[in-house]
């Protein structure tokens, strides 16, 4: 083989690897259509949860949920078909459209089932009945008999069936419920064990009834209250760029004082513990001694870890203080996205109704799941349920998945559409020529698109919470029964699988921004933005911890002040049991409200970075490489530039001063040199001279 050939071929090799690796961002310039298989894929799977609903509706396990169905397996208001070897089925039950239970309040709590005697009727009983003579009146005037199928209504006071077969006395009024046609009591006082098993701590029913009693007051205030939590998280979402510089010096500075006291006390105990040890200890044991020697030595490592954990700290906060400008900058530019796209406030409205509406479907689907199948006789109480068997049981797991996958897929749909948003405003030099709607071209962008991308990432997050989901069921279902070592395997599992859903989670992010910029697949986009972030590592640092922590105490300043609001506000109510629940509410309320809404700017935030590193990295701001970047950013840019120069500057008068003393030192050298030259050559002359002169 001719080297040459072969040199050549390993540069042209180079080359395409340099191209391979080195990607031009394009932003906003060319759009196709990613990772399209995914898209197939998802919708294969969307078309079999529908497919689900549809076998529940086929085989009657829906109109079994609505209208009810007997113990002996009739569907309420319907013709029903006879079922081998169980007796009293086949009924028809037209006229008969609600379902009564012989005995309401046997409720199982685990299998969250009433277990009694179920029966189609045609009127429920609208009144206390006490006797078996008022059973059968009613069923004599009303035509509702609430006795099981086989006896007779004039017959019910003395037949010996009746007290195993006929409601349990005295029998409460109840009232059919609006959808699902279920005999319901009016006193739901027999209901009170689930109340016991969600509100264990309360142990007096008067407790219960004032707080309840409180909130049905209070509902006009919590409304308002809840209104008001909705506002100020809109508020803050503006005005946060404002704070965000105050805020930020103030938690650096807290936590600077925070290491340096700390260290100090440690410090502070360890001499004291010195002192107080040498002035004691003679008159003291040498057990207690030795006791003394290692909690002194415990202080010591204590203090000494304090002091390098400190020193570290004031390092990174002396490194890391020009990138927090940075995030100053970036929530400051945050904070003018908002006012350019006022459409973003909306998003967690649109996800959590999107969210809700698909929660419901699947609820309802379940349902339907379990009132479809076979019917099975229950070997315990003899009655009749429907369970599905064979390869159809595993559908609920199929629905499961689908839960998990399809509620990341609207997660993650939100974050496409906020990212798109976001590009569409930092790549547009003149913002006065933004889009009528960035939002709306950014969810058209996506449904065109990048739907396959969307599915694809939020594929793979499912991946990862489905065994951490597994896990935390098997832990919950095995606590109190496993020994140590298999408790802290399952916790440490279930950790390093939420931090790794953590992580994917925010690469996913940051990969949705890649694509929207540069409409490439999820693996192209997930690595080149992978590159990104690895190559500003202390600033993702300093973004995510300062960031973050911003936005907690945002949240913790809408909680606070809706929290401050309703104390006034429930003040005229001086029993402090009745406005403690109602607050409680407010709260919850306040900080979920406020978590959606600051989730948004931080999205904004993250992708505001990925641009202006992006930008940063291919501009220089010389002709035809101009920035894209807002004015803070650029004022950010030219303030580390100069800091640039300016250190630059300092390294390059200590380099002439270096080279200045190593060039004079030669010069020296070079002159005692020259004068042993002169002295050789002048000795022969000298040597020389008297020879001649005596020739």
């Amino acid at each position: 083989m001719d080297p040459k050939r072969l040199s050549s071929s390993s540069q042209q090799q180079v080359k395409l690897r340099i191209k391979r690796t080195k990607r031009e961002w394009r932003p906003l310039e060319d759009r196709s259509c990613t990772d399209l298989p995914w898209f197939l894929l998802f919708t294969v799977f969307c078309v079999g949860m529908g497919s689900i609903c549809g076998f529940t509706i086929a085989t009657g396990g829906a109109a079994r949920l609505v209208y009810g169905y007997d113990s002996y397996g009739n569907t309420c208001g319907q013709r029903n078909e006879q079922i081998e070897g169980v007796r009293l089925s086949g009924l028809d039950h037209t006229d008969r459209k609600y379902v009564f239970f012989l005995d309401p309040c046997n409720i199982d709590i685990v299998q969250r089932k009433i277990k009694s005697l179920a029966l189609c009727v045609s009127l429920c009983p609208p009144e206390h009945m006490h006797t078996y003579q008022d059973l059968k009146r009613f069923a004599m005037v009303n035509g509702s008999e609430l006795c099981s199928y086989e006896l007779a209504g004039h017959k019910y006071p003395g037949l010996p069936e009746r007290f195993s077969k006929c409601p349990k006395l005295p029998v409460p009024p109840s009232k059919p419920l609006p959808v699902f046609n279920r005999c319901t009591p009016l006193d739901v006082s027999c209901y009170a064990k689930f109340a016991e098993a969600v509100v264990t701590f309360v142990g007096d029913n008067s407790v219960l009834h004032r707080l309840i009693a409180g909130v049905a007051a209070s509902k006009e205030i919590i409304i308002g209250l809840c209104v008001l939590a909705l506002v100020l998280s809109m508020i803050l979402m503006v005005i946060i760029r404002y704070i965000s510089a105050v805020l930020v010096w103030i938690l650096t500075a807290l936590v600077v004082l925070g290491s340096l006291a700390g260290t100090s006390v440690l410090w502070w105990l360890y001499i004291d513990h010195r002192l107080y040890g040498n002035d004691t200890s003679s008159s003291k044991v040498r057990e207690e001694d030795e006791v003394r020697k290692d909690s002194g030595q415990a202080l010591l490592v204590y203090a000494a870890a304090a002091t390098v954990f400190t020193i570290i700290l004031l390092l990174l906060m002396l490194f890391m203080r020009k990138r927090v400008a940075l995030t100053i900058a970036l929530f400051h530019v945050a904070g003018k996205v908002f006012i350019h796209l006022p459409l973003l406030t909306l998003q967690p409205f649109v996800t959590f109704l999107a969210l809700l509406l698909f929660w419901i479907y699947w609820v309802l689907v379940l349902l339907f799941l379990g009132t479809t199948g076979n019917p099975v006789q229950n070997e315990e109480t003899g009655l009749i349920e429907f369970r599905l068997t064979g390869p159809l049981q595993y559908l609920t797991w199929y629905h499961a998945v689908g839960l998990i996958w399809i509620s990341e897929f609207i997660l993650a749909c939100q974050q496409m559409t906020v990212a798109g948003a976001v590009v569409t405003y930092y790549f547009t030099r003149d913002k006065n020529r933004l889009p009528v709607t960035p939002i709306l071209s950014s969810v058209l962008r996506l449904v065109r698109y990048h739907l396959g991308t969307v599915a694809k990432g939020s594929f793979i997050i499912t991946l990862v919470k489905i065994p951490r989901l597994v896990l935390m069921y098997i832990h919950n279902q095995l606590k109190g029964k496993e020994n140590a070592c298999a408790r802290c395997l399952l916790k440490t599992c279930i950790c390093c699988l939420w931090c790794l859903e953590k992580c994917l989670n925010y690469l996913n992010q940051n990969a949705y921004a890649a694509t929207a910029i540069n409409s490439t697949s999820f693996c192209t986009s997930a690595r080149d933005a992978f590159v990104i972030l690895v190559e500003n590592a202390l600033r993702v640092a300093t973004i995510n911890a300062i960031g973050d922590f911003v936005l907690f105490l945002g949240k913790v300043l809408i909680v606070t002040s809706t929290a401050f609001a309703g104390v006034l506000l429930l003040n005229y109510q001086r029993d402090y049991a009745e406005w403690l629940l109602p607050l409680i509410i407010v709260c919850l309320f306040s900080f979920l409200v406020a978590h959606c809404f600051l989730s948004i700017f931080e999205i904004v935030v993250d992708v505001l970075f990925l641009c202006f590193a992006i930008d940063t990295k291919y501009n220089d701001g010389t002709p035809g490489k101009e920035f894209f970047m807002d004015k803070a950013l650029m004022e950010f840019v030219e303030s580390s530039r100069r800091l640039e120069r300016a250190v630059e500057r300092g390294r390059s008068r200590v380099k002439e001063v270096v080279s200045e003393g190593a060039e004079m030192k030669p010069m020296v050298s070079d002159s005692r040199d020259e004068g042993d030259v002169a002295k050789q050559k002048s000795s022969p002359e000298e040597e020389g001279a008297p020879g001649t002169s005596s020739a």
